[in-house]
């Protein structure tokens, strides 16, 4: 079990670079005029987004093994409530990563319609889901 907890957190942490990164370059893409560096940025994202793609779907897989090793007993699943929270949060992300997809498309078809300053924004929300996550996973307050 202590490898599967291992891969899932590598999977995750190198799942979240990725989700801090991708809105970073959207910050910029939203402040590009210039048609030569927009394509190059546009690049950066599309192979940034594909690579953040396949390391979610391993940190998924990892932590359903271990959601199931863990509280899978003889009376079924016994899901204690921070874990709940923390799924919750987890579909959150979840969502976070394909609204990047979709925010993507947006700049490649040049139909973004957010500023910066909008952006600047975006790309702080993953920092707080991080930080619940890891504050219910390490206190399991409830």
């Amino acid at each position: 079990m202590l490898w599967i907890k291992a891969l899932h957190i590598f999977f995750v942490i190198s799942w979240f670079a990725g989700i801090f990164y991708l809105p970073r370059i959207f910050v910029n893409l939203a402040q590009e005029s210039e048609t030569v560096a927009t394509e190059r940025m546009l690049m950066m994202a599309r192979k940034l987004f594909r690579f953040m793609t396949m390391l979610m779907v391993p940190a998924i897989v990892f932590g359903a093994i271990l959601l199931y090793l863990q509280y899978n007993g003889p009376d079924g699943f016994a899901i204690p409530g921070w874990m709940h929270a923390k799924l919750g949060l987890v579909a959150l992300v979840l969502g976070y990563h394909h609204a990047c997809g979709s925010l993507l498309k947006k700049f490649e078809n040049g139909a973004n319609k957010r500023s910066h300053v909008w952006f600047r924004y975006f790309n702080e929300v993953p920092v707080l889901m991080l930080l619940a996550i890891v504050m219910l996973v390490v206190v399991k307050p409830f």
